[in-house]
């Protein structure tokens, strides 16, 4: 259990919730009913061995926190995965009930085993022709692996294959809905299909003379972000996509937050095998734009 501020808010709830859901409890010191979920939520981390991450936010003392999650009532609980609010509640629930909750989210207690060899198949230091062969063939052999398969695709379209990646990607294309990162390779391969279907030089031109005339032409900025992420440059991509989300967090459905976390996804390199107890380090790059994502959507 931590406790979540606005301070350490990107690392300990954002950052964490990547890799396992994180549960936010809001309370405050008054709130009798705080006081009586308050420790079975802390039971229920002790119990479910890892398989959440409980984060307490005191409401009164982290009122831009509560505000941005809309909190007008404490406790309020709320389960973050992929960086994402997916589910939550108000009020004391009895242990059985958020029991209940968390088993609709959280992995099986057998999904946080020690990963076999084969999903990390890109850990030995190979040049990429052999990395992507290694990656097939772990694909072929355990095709329900959907950490081979993000990690097979990604190389394929980082690799400019982006026919093979498709030919790759078919067997899961039903889970973009549900696999965060089968949708960011989605993303990617709508960019270079639309780079692909236009002239990647006058299109660009193009977007940036709308831009010089309207700086809220967010349809070109997102045209330029796009072609920005076929030809790979990646950081200027999620620049121009921030340009967009600070005039407009919400446009056209999320569009541009939703595929500057596509961009996260795709560059973010596969982390290092570290002793027990420690963390692996985040990329600069990565760390440095979840930072300035955060803070654009939280303000």
């Amino acid at each position: 259990m931590i406790d979540a501020t606005l301070e350490n808010f990107e690392t300990e709830v954002i950052a964490a919730s990547m890799t396992q859901p994180v549960l936010v409890d809001f309370w405050a010191p008054w709130c009798g009913p705080c006081k009586v979920i308050g420790p079975l939520l802390e039971k229920l981390e002790t119990d479910y061995a890892g398989r959440f991450k409980l984060a307490k936010i005191d409401s009164d003392q982290q009122q831009q926190l509560s505000a941005a999650f809309g909190v007008r009532s404490i406790p309020t609980v709320i389960l973050l995965m992929n960086g994402q609010p997916v589910d939550g509640f108000t009020g004391a629930l009895p242990e059985g009930k958020i029991r209940e909750f968390l088993d609709k989210h959280v992995p099986p207690a057998a999904e946080i085993e020690e990963p076999d060899p084969v999903d990390a198949p890109e850990a030995a230091p190979v040049d990429a022709a052999e990395a992507i062969e290694r990656l097939s063939q772990a694909c072929a052999a355990a095709p329900e692996n959907d950490d081979a398969r993000f990690a097979y695709v990604k190389a394929l379209l980082l690799a400019g294959r982006s026919d093979d990646a498709k030919v790759a990607f078919a067997p899961v294309i039903a889970k973009t809905q549900q696999v965060r990162r089968f949708d960011s390779l989605q993303r990617l391969m709508d960019a270079m299909d639309f780079v692909a279907a236009s002239d990647s030089k006058r299109a660009l031109a193009d977007s940036e003379t709308r831009i010089a005339a309207s700086k809220r032409d967010f349809g070109a900025r997102f045209d330029r972000a796009r072609i920005l992420m076929a030809q790979q440059q990646w950081t200027a991509a999620m620049d121009e996509l921030l340009e967009i989300l600070m005039r407009d967090k919400a446009w056209s459905e999320d569009l541009a937050r939703k595929n500057y976390i596509a961009i996260l996804d795709v560059i973010e390199p596969a982390k290092p095998k570290v002793a027990d107890g420690q963390i692996p380090p985040d990329d600069p790059t990565v760390a440095s734009y979840r930072r300035r994502l955060s803070s654009v959507v939280l303000s």
